[in-house]
């Protein structure tokens, strides 16, 4: 077996995952702000303040265990951040936290 295109394969499926992932959010959004979600920004605050989309909440990916109380667990909570990646430990945790409705939207710019 050559594991070269193993490799190549598991990047493929990575990236295709990722994009995926990203058009599911696009279309749910709508529907999800039309229900009241909670839109989460989990990026630091000066990166918050270089940029967010408008009606956004900025908690921090380290702050969000203490102010996950800020959030109503009965409505979905859809996280954001840079690329994703802070936004995935964010939606993790809270679910930790007993938040049933959670979505990771991706990078901030998906929320607008």
């Amino acid at each position: 077996m050559n594991y070269d295109y193993l490799l190549i394969g598991l990047v493929i499926a990575y990236i295709a995952w990722r994009l995926l992932g990203a058009l599911r959010v696009r279309r749910r959004l709508p529907e999800l702000k039309r229900e009241g979600a909670q839109l989460v920004d989990v990026r630091s605050a000066g990166e918050y303040a270089s940029g967010h989309v408008p009606g956004t909440l900025n908690i921090p990916l380290q702050e969000i265990d203490a102010r996950a109380r800020e959030l109503d667990p009965s409505r979905w909570v859809v996280v954001a951040c840079a690329s994703g990646t802070r936004s995935a430990f964010a939606a993790r945790k809270l679910k930790s936290l007993g938040f049933q409705k959670v979505m990771n939207a991706g990078s901030w710019r998906n929320l607008g």
